[in-house]
């Protein structure tokens, strides 16, 4: 009785298992924005996704993984070349994101909790700089169809990374050269 209850048991989970099928991302037709804020204004940019994969469950969302590249950062919103470049130079650099030693960011999805309107609460590990840490944030799931796309915006604590250049928390007399602890990713993943 015991082997019937064990093989039953089993053979649900693989059914399970199977019935979660990892989807296709569109990594040309998703967008990943970043904003980051100063006192004196912000700027923004964007990061291409170098690999993605959706889990769902019966047109469920049940998780999912993303590697994000670093070196795939630009700024959009400074149109003088120079001061563009010298922004992205210091963003990649050890005072912000070090590209040359951590060329990828990861986040992988450790939760998720459907809400009404078609949306859900994520949670996942967001890994920056060989720093792991959990992040929780909504996002939406619109259906058209053939376009299937997730969106929403995540908070990050930049200093929970070692990213500390220019932050109230660890330096004094900032004045307007203080940068905002938190910074902020939108996001529209397109599945194919």
């Amino acid at each position: 009785m015991k082997q019937k209850f064990l093989l039953a048991g089993t053979l649900m989970f693989f059914v399970s298992a199977l019935a979660t099928q990892a989807q296709n991302v569109s990594l040309e037709k998703s967008i990943v924005t970043w904003t980051g804020k100063k006192l004196t204004g912000e700027h923004t940019g964007n990061i291409k996704l170098k690999s993605a994969t959706i889990k769902t469950q019966d047109n469920e969302l049940k998780g999912g993984s993303f590697v994000i590249d670093m070196t795939t950062l630009t700024c959009t919103d400074l149109k003088d070349e120079g001061a563009n470049t010298s922004l992205v130079n210091h963003l990649k650099s050890d005072d912000f994101f070090s590209v040359n030693q951590y060329k990828e960011s990861h986040f992988t999805v450790t939760k998720v909790a459907r809400q009404a309107n078609n949306q859900y609460q994520v949670t996942g590990d967001l890994k920056i700089k060989g720093f792991s840490h959990p992040n929780t944030f909504v996002v939406k799931f619109d259906d058209k169809g053939k376009q299937k796309t997730f969106t929403g915006t995540m908070v990050v604590d930049r200093t929970l990374y070692n990213i500390r250049y220019g932050s109230g928390k660890f330096f004094d007399n900032l004045g307007d050269r203080m940068i905002d602890d938190n910074f902020e990713i939108q996001f529209s993943i397109e599945m194919e």
